[in-house]
């Protein structure tokens, strides 16, 4: 068969994007250059491959899962089933976090903690960005720390990586902490293909979705030195609860809520001079 037989037989069941996404990536072309290869043969073991991911994605399976790798930030980052996928409203945290930090420290020897970390995307792209920070990721799930030490020796950075529940076992201080924590309400609804396919562990939260962030405000403060920067993801909702909580538990901060592209409340900044 030639490329564009499977590129014809995918569309009956997909869309195009999904279709060109599939050919690229089992090919090793970009898309723009599988164009020029229609003509091409195709091996059988592709053609295996192409029709079992086509299957999984007619069964609601998301594209990244099945490739195991998501772009995130211009970097390439491997994924299982273990972690969230990264979306782009994460990628406005970072740079928004690194304006910050920029900001409030300058050229100072930076220690940041990632709570959460999941695949570390957060606390690699930091790194990567900004070789100076000095890195720790942490997650409570062995499994999810797994394909984040993947994504640090892949994309070769130096960070360390701690198992925990937030900040219970955490002794060192640091002048950042940053986390998209698990923030939907329990009986929130959501859709199938991320319900049916993202570890809840990742998505959902006590107490209408603030669990996680009442808990590490409430505890941070033997964790910061007294500089500091808290930079949270948040849902859309929450900016007036996370903001309450923020002034409940941390004395004289400054508290910044930002929107992401689409014009949501999606982040907080929390921060003291």
């Amino acid at each position: 068969m030639k490329i564009s037989d499977l590129i014809t037989e995918g569309k009956k069941d997909l869309h195009t994007n999904e279709v060109d996404l599939l050919l690229s990536y089992l090919l090793n072309f970009d898309i723009l250059e599988l164009y020029l290869h229609l003509d091409e043969t195709v091996s059988e073991e592709i053609i295996v491959k192409y029709r079992k991911m086509v299957e999984e994605l007619k069964k609601n399976k998301p594209i990244q899962y099945i490739l195991g790798n998501v772009n995130f930030y211009g970097f390439p980052f491997y994924i299982n089933k273990n972690v969230l996928i990264p979306r782009f409203e994460t990628e406005e945290l970072v740079e928004n976090t690194l304006k910050y930090i920029d900001n409030l420290f300058g050229n100072r020897n930076i220690k940041v903690i990632d709570l959460g970390c999941g695949s570390g995307n957060i606390g690699i792209t930091l790194k990567k960005k900004n070789p100076k920070l000095d890195i720790t990721c942490l997650d409570i799930s062995n499994d999810a720390l797994e394909v984040a030490k993947i994504n640090a020796k892949n994309l070769n950075v130096d960070i360390a990586f701690l198992n925990g529940n937030m900040l219970d076992d955490v002794h060192d201080k640091y002048d950042v902490i940053i986390s998209n924590p698990p923030y939907i309400a329990e009986d929130e609804e959501i859709e199938d293909i991320v319900k049916n396919n993202e570890p809840h562990i990742a998505l959902y939260a006590p107490n209408n979705g603030l669990y996680f962030y009442e808990k590490i405000l409430s505890t941070c403060s033997k964790n910061l030195n007294d500089m500091f920067l808290i930079a949270f993801e948040i849902g859309n909702t929450q900016k007036e609860d996370v903001s309450t909580l923020a002034h409940k538990y941390l004395d004289n901060v400054k508290v910044e809520c930002l929107k992401d592209l689409s014009g949501r409340d999606r982040m907080i900044f929390i921060y003291k001079r």
